[in-house]
């Protein structure tokens, strides 16, 4: 029998996240996932029905115990589901190229999720080159980053042969875990493990000093990147860099892969800056930078289990070597803050606060960063989806905090790129930018080239 009545209260982390919607800042992760052979529709409903509908979440609608946005909110059954007002078809125009596509991921990103239905959807969009694209959307309040990634792995096999059905919904995001690539110890999200969070508490590291520092933290320089946002957002990606590729640069310098793709970045937003005369001179502009608190017995759960740090990124030196080391630096000091541990206790208190109050707080992370970044491991092979496999995939985080630069880096089957979302009156052509990051990693590679030479 379907419920009707309340049901589960929304954390009060997923209730921050709710309640930052906005309409020029949509709280909404998209994912992309190509493929160079048509799906089979039929099989794809299959998947998603054995596979993501087992997940209570998606059946499930926000109700308010009162007024939205003032009221506690709660997840109840949507007593009407349907999926196909959640998988949609369509065909991308012609030429059905990269260019069109990303005009499609564009307008679906400015577009707001329908709040009388379960926060997600998926469009099949066929005439990609010769295959097709899935596009997967899904509301921030129902799960990070890690979680929803790790989600969407769930749907998708290791061999184009395994057979269709239920089965346990955490397999291949273990199998994901195995296959290696850009780890959790790697990546962003790991700066500070739960362990390590925890660590730091008991070893005198003062939360009340580090929400301090946040809260007398200067505001970050405007430029060219800051402004008042619109409703209309861009998406672009980058072609895909070899992993073995990275790993030998990175040895070479000796830093790791997130040094050295995030100077690439950095080294790319300062090229688009001089590029619009606006000159980064001097400056360093901070990016927000989602880490993964969730402990190992909880790593497959939905919800929001992560914090926040602020890591700065120089645009302002000319020199890519001299980016990198400061860089490093920068990330090394964040290894050991519990920086992160103390965001999330703000973003928890946030969720119970009043809509005004909740404001406040996100004005105030707002002011002190430029843009938001994000790493998430992929898995190193090959994944098939409705028995056919993924050529590429890409994703892209929310700008929370009315921030108008999003980040995201993926590695997956050997290669790794860049996703860029912008908001459209700030930055309209983010592709200048995904070039500027690929340029910037060939001056790095002959950088190191040639401090090779130069060493005695």
């Amino acid at each position: 029998m379907t419920r009707t009545s309340l049901s589960e209260p929304l954390s009060n982390v997923d209730s921050a996240w709710l309640r930052m919607e906005d309409p020029t800042n949509l709280m909404t992760i998209t994912a992309l996932m190509t493929f160079d052979e048509p799906l089979d529709y039929a099989a794809l409903k299959e998947d998603i029905e054995d596979r993501l509908l087992i997940h209570d979440r998606f059946r499930q609608r926000v109700k308010y115990s009162w007024l939205p946005l003032v009221g506690k909110p709660y997840w109840v059954e949507d007593e009407h589901f349907a999926l196909q007002a959640h998988l949609r078809r369509s065909a991308l125009p012609h030429p059905g190229d990269q260019g069109t596509l990303q005009q499609l991921v564009s307008e679906l990103m400015s577009t707001p999720l329908d709040y009388s239905k379960p926060l997600w959807q998926f469009h099949l969009v066929e005439g990609y080159g010769t295959g097709c694209a899935l596009i997967a959307r899904v509301h921030h309040c129902i799960g990070d980053g890690i979680a929803l990634v790790r989600l969407l792995f769930s749907l998708v096999d290791e061999a184009p042969d395994t057979a269709p059905g239920r089965r346990d919904p955490n397999g291949a995001a273990r199998a994901s875990q195995r296959a290696g690539g850009l780890s959790l110890a790697q990546g962003l999200e790991a700066l500070l493990s739960p362990a390590r969070a925890l660590e730091l508490a008991l070893t005198g590291a003062s939360a009340a000093s580090e929400l301090g520092k946040l809260v007398i933290m200067s505001a970050d320089p405007h430029t060219i990147f800051k402004g008042p946002l619109g409703v209309t957002k861009r998406a672009a990606w980058s072609r895909p860099i070899p992993l073995p590729e990275v790993k030998q640069l990175s040895r070479t310098l000796g830093v790791t892969l997130n040094d050295l793709l995030l100077t690439a970045v950095t080294g790319a937003l300062r090229r688009y800056m001089l590029g619009h005369g606006d000159s980064p001179d001097g400056l360093s502009i901070r990016a927000v930078v989602p880490v993964n608190l969730r402990p190992p017995d909880e790593a497959f759960q939905l919800g929001n289990r992560f914090g926040l740090v602020f890591l700065e990124l120089p645009v302002g030196l000319a020199d890519p070597l001299a980016r990198l080391a400061a860089l490093k630096r920068n990330m090394d000091e964040l290894k050991a803050s519990p920086q992160a541990l103390v965001a999330f206790t703000v973003l928890n208190a946030l969720g119970m606060a009043s809509p005004e109050v909740e404001k406040l707080g996100v004005k105030l992370f707002a002011q002190k960063a430029t843009a938001v970044m994000t790493n998430v491991p992929g898995p190193q092979k090959t994944l098939y989806l409705a028995r056919k496999p993924i050529k590429e995939i890409m994703f892209w985080v929310p700008q929370s905090g009315r921030l108008g630069l999003g980040v995201s880096i993926l590695s997956y089957a050997g290669q790794v790129r860049l996703g860029i979302a912008t908001d459209a009156g700030l930055v309209s052509d983010p592709g200048r930018i995904v070039s500027h990051f690929q340029d910037e990693f060939a001056v790095l590679g002959a950088s190191a080239a040639t401090h090779h030479r130069a060493a005695p």
